[in-house]
């Protein structure tokens, strides 16, 4: 199981939310790239990347530090939050990120979703940001009464390379992963489900891992706060 620290952008800072308020921000560190070194330096072997200002304006705010991000690190990096057209994930792509990941498109445009995996193949991920089983999005300020089970359902013939799954109520709360439901959604599709939300301790991250089908889990807050030792963990899930 891979485990893939992540650095949420908010007005070119490193922060973390409180279920997803915007509103609820601790920065961490004001300069990102540093952050992202410092987890490389820890032995990561992924980057997870929100522009948190991007999701609620639809388009990429936090390009900069994104950008320096990938400047200064080796290893790979995805990135979700306002990139919801073809020429977006493009410009993207060409700027050196691995893959990226379509959240509210996914609902409200899912011939993109589509298109763009078809074109990049294992560049394309979909994000399902759920409260109690429903779709969320645009920042999670919008819930839908669509299924996540449904929704990743659809998904399964478009070849996309992975499904990042969050609680928004677990997410920045420090209070563990919804590891049922997150292993209920990966036993229901043959995508690989990373996990996100609420992962703030080692113990939640053997749990997650000794379900057996989930590939990977997100961990933000706990890494910063130190609950969570990153080269101990990456050794730890190695074993």
């Amino acid at each position: 199981m891979i485990l893939y620290p992540a650095i949420d952008l908010k007005d070119g800072n490193a922060v973390r939310l409180v279920h997803g308020d915007m509103d609820q921000t601790t920065v961490f560190n004001d300069d990102p790239a540093a952050q992202a070194k410092a987890f490389v330096a820890a032995g990561c072997e992924w980057l997870h990347l929100v522009d948190l200002n991007g999701a609620f304006a639809g388009e990429p705010v936090n390009a900069a530090p994104v950008e320096a991000i990938l400047a200064a690190c080796p290893v790979p990096a995805q990135l979700g939050g306002g990139i919801r057209d073809m020429a977006t994930i493009e410009r993207w792509l060409d700027k050196g990120l691995a893959r990226v990941i379509l959240g509210t498109v996914a609902v409200e445009d899912p011939d993109l979703v589509r298109a763009a995996a078809k074109a990049f193949p294992g560049q394309v991920a979909v994000g399902l940001d759920a409260r109690n089983g429903r779709v969320a999005t645009r920042g999670w300020a919008e819930e839908t009464d669509i299924m996540v089970t449904d929704l990743a359902r659809s998904f399964e013939d478009a070849g996309i390379a992975a499904i990042i799954y969050t609680d928004i109520l677990r997410d920045g709360a420090m209070k563990g992963p919804n590891v049922d439901a997150t292993a209920d959604l990966a036993r229901a599709v043959d995508i690989p489900v990373i996990a996100s939300g609420g992962v703030s301790s080692m113990a939640d991250l053997t749990a997650l891992q000794a379900t057996g089908v989930i590939s990977g889990a997100i961990s933000g807050r706990a890494l910063y706060d130190g609950a969570i030792d990153l080269a101990a963990a990456l050794e730890t899930l190695k074993g």
